[in-house]
Formats: structure tokens, sequence, C-alpha cells
């Protein structure tokens, strides 16, 4: 398995610290708000990346945090928690807020059919464990105290610029800080933040250094040392955490254990949307609901969605639009061939040219092969839909090539996540309904736009044949067995 690594630049094979064990700590959501389709990429590439490791015969162990406390809407560890500015705005309190969209984030993980991560801490359960590890840095002279909280200082750590190649210099007027004027240098970070004076906080916890609450970056290091020890193979996140929340957390983590928080570090990259980057504050935060409402609630919108993701690379800077997405959904219908095909035995003959049980097991191996050359889920795509064009041109030689194409289609959904395998065939009944509602639909169309008899028949396809029909004005009519 080959990964970019940010720690050294560039494309290494992973050497594991115990094969085939995989530890794996991902950087999950803070619950203070829906998701936005960028968080899902993020997730998404993640869930990816355990189904390879799992696909490369390895045994994850993956951890997915959740942010439930201390996250503030600023790198200066300035500003508002973002769980108390939510709780703010929807009349709620902070931990009703982070029940609320943990719960959300859960839910959306099984309708995104995830891969289960084996723990998901949330940062509120494991509050000794972070004063457990301010406490060792206090003792060994790293930390000091201001107004506001305990904080980390920089300068003890004399390979803080390495992970991230800061330049240091440039930090005095760096836009990702806001100055501090207690702090000693621009780049130092809350370890410990105090509780407003005059005010109660929803979520604090007394401490050696007075009531408050933990740093963001704090929590991470203590749920990373608690499930997979102190130096772990591999950690992930999005490519904004480079210069601060993973510069900060290799600082505090191997000041205490002296060892590497983690041999690889995994980043993915934005995802824009005109060009401009996904934030709940610009107003472009779209939802998983807002894709299941354009995609008019397909049963299979969000398996689209995660198709859209497979098609560009976690490393590259890409575009979410919805007409991408439409695009997605078409061709995973054409992929969803795949499924019905192999309950088709008149693909069987013994034509010159039929698919052997070799070719299809070749085509396996590489598929296999780029997504263990640094998640290359394009050329994946790519390569099941040149084999889908080629399908509906050849047969099978024989039964074994018939095996050969239902093997690969579970192991394209074990390492995917699309579900192809699950498709079936629909009998001649349901064809013959599905003529008719075309029928109804197309003279609806072109003539009173009137589509109630086609709806209905509509309705009884998804309902009691799990058969669910999509007509467009731009090209043939499309119907998809949906798996239940």
């Amino acid at each position: 398995m080959k990964l970019y690594n940010t720690l050294t630049r560039k494309v290494e094979t992973i050497t594991l610290l115990r094969p085939p064990e995989v530890s794996i700590y991902t950087c999950g959501p803070t619950v203070y708000n829906y998701p936005h389709v960028g968080n899902w990429f993020t997730f998404i590439r993640y869930d990816l990346l355990i189904r390879t490791l799992k696909a490369e015969k390895l045994r994850p162990h993956w951890v997915l945090n959740i942010t439930d406390v201390g996250h503030l809407v600023s790198d200066a560890d300035s500003g508002e928690d973002k769980l108390e500015k939510g709780a703010r705005l929807e009349g709620k309190t902070a931990w009703e807020i982070a029940v609320f969209y943990t719960i959300y984030f859960i839910h959306g993980l099984k309708r995104l059919n995830f891969t289960q991560p084996e723990v998901m801490p949330k940062a509120t359960e494991h509050i000794p464990e972070q004063t457990d590890i301010i406490r060792q840095l206090e003792a060994k002279g790293i930390t000091y105290k201001i107004d506001d909280g305990i904080y980390f200082d920089t300068s003890k750590f004399p390979q803080y610029a390495d992970f991230a190649q800061l330049d240091l210099d440039e930090q005095q007027t760096a836009v990702r800080i806001e100055e501090n004027p207690q702090k000693k240098h621009p780049t130092d970070f809350a370890l410990w933040k105090f509780s407003p004076t005059f005010a109660k906080r929803d979520m604090e916890w007394n401490s050696p250094w007075g009531k408050g609450f933990p740093g963001w970056h704090i929590e991470c290091s203590a749920m990373v040392l608690r499930y997979l020890g102190e130096t772990i193979d591999i950690h992930a996140g999005g490519i904004d955490h480079i210069p601060v929340h993973h510069t900060n957390e290799i600082a505090q983590s191997q000041s205490v254990t002296g060892k590497p928080l983690a041999n690889y570090w995994m980043h993915t990259n934005h995802i824009l949307i005109n060009d401009n980057k996904i934030a709940k504050s610009s107003g472009n935060a779209i939802t998983l609901e807002d894709v299941e409402w354009q995609l008019n609630n397909s049963p299979v919108s969000l398996q689209a969605f995660r198709l859209m993701v497979l098609q560009s690379h976690y490393r590259t800077q890409s575009q979410f639009d919805w007409e991408t997405l439409k695009k997605a959904l078409y061709r995973l219908y054409d992929l969803y061939t795949l499924g019905q095909l192999q309950h088709q035995l008149n693909l069987i003959t013994k034509q010159p040219n039929a698919l052997t049980a070799e070719q299809i097991k070749v085509l396996q191996t590489s598929l296999l092969s780029v997504m263990s050359d640094d998640l290359n889920t394009p050329l994946f795509v790519s390569l099941l839909s040149r084999f889908l064009v080629d399908l509906k041109n050849r047969t099978l030689a024989d039964q074994a090539a018939l095996d050969a194409l239902k093997q690969l289609l579970v192991f394209v959904d074990d390492i995917s996540g699309l579900d192809i395998s699950k498709q079936k065939d629909i009998s001649i009944t349901e064809k013959e309904m599905l003529n008719q509602q075309n029928r109804f639909w197309a003279y609806a169309q072109s003539t009173s736009k009137d589509f109630t008899a086609s709806d209905k028949l509509r309705t009884d396809l998804l309902n009691n044949h799990h058969i669910s029909v999509n007509n467009y004005s731009d090209r043939e009519p499309l119907w998809y067995r949906v798996y239940t």
C-alpha cells in the first residue's frame, strides 16, 4: 500500500509497526451543525482508505473522533466555542447541540454506507486524559499561564515548524494568528482555556489550573494515546489541519512521549464550489439532504454522491457542482447494469472473443493495484466503466467466467461501497410494468403533461417491487433495482 506522506512530501510504501495491524486516527466532525459535502468528501476518503487496507488483507484499527467541546471559531484560540455558539443560535444547551449533531453524523455514516470505525470517542468523555497530558507538559516546563488559559510554549519544541514547513518569522503577522499580547510567541496555543469570570459555560470542568475546558488540539493527542498508543501508523485529516491543528498535535504529543506521533500523514484537499471554499459562514454549505433533494430523492442519491467522490483524487482540489453530481448518478445507473448482468445466464456463449475467468481476475487485480497506489480512485472508476462497455459488447466464456464476474462485483463493493453486486435482475412481469410506465410517461410528456397514471405505476414499482424509474426528457428512461 502506497500513500502520499505529508511528513516527507512524497508517495511512500507503508511499513507498519505491527503488521498486519494498522493503527489509524482520523479527525472527525465538530458537532455543532450539519456536516457539509466538503466534510463528507473527507470522511468518505477515510472510508476508502480503510476499505483498501482491508482489501490488502490488513486489519485496520480505526479511531474516528467526535469533537464536542473546545473547537473555537478562531485558530488563535479566541472567540466562541463552536458548540456554545451553536447552542446560542438554536436556543439549546451545548450538550443538547452535541447530542443532536453526533446522532446525525453517525446516522450519516450509515446512510453513506461507511465501514464502522472501531472507536468513535468524544472529547468530553476524555477530560482526565487531556489534563494528564497537560500536567506532564507542565512538569517539563513547556507550558505557561496567562489570563485566559494554559498555553504551550512552541519555542520549547525546536521542530515545531518542520511538519508544515512554516516560516516562523512570518508568523508575527500571519493571517491565521490573531495577536494576543500575553502570548510569548504567535504560534503558542491553548492547552486549557479558563471559563469566563462573570459567566457560566454549559461545558466546563474543574482542573488543577482552574475551571474551564480543553483546547482543541489536546483532545486528539489524548485520544490517540488512549486508544492507539504513543506512535501510530496513519493519521489523517483535511489539508487545512496541516499548519495549525496537526502541527500542534505533533508538538504536544512528541513533547510528552519523545516519539513520533504518526509515521504517515494523509491529508485530503479542499472541495470548492464556484472556486470558493465550502464553509457554513459563506452560505454554500450543501448538506446530504440538499443532495437528495437535487436528485429528486432517488433511493441511491447518496450512492451517487459517493461515486462523485470516487471520481476525483483525494489530493486534488476538486469542484462540487450539481451537473457533475447528476452525471455521477447516470454513471451509477450504468455501473448497476453490471449487477444486473451477473444474473443473466444467456451471457454465457462459446463466441471466440468471450471473456474468460482469467481476464476478469486480471481486472480485479488491476483495480486493487490502482487503489493501493495512493488511492487512485479516478482510475479505479475509469477501469470499471471500460469493463462495463466491454461486457456490453461481449459475452462470457463459461460458468467460471460468470462466477468470476460475481466475485469481481463483490470485491468492487468491498473496496468502493457502491453496492453494485446487490442489484438484481427484474422479472418479465416487472419489465411489462416498466414498459407501460414508460408509455404513460412518454404520452404525458408529449400531450397533457398529466403524469398521474405514470406516477401511480412508478409508486407501485418502488413500493412493491423495489424498482425505481427515472424519466428524463434528454435521454432514455432509466430504471434500477433498489436494494433493501
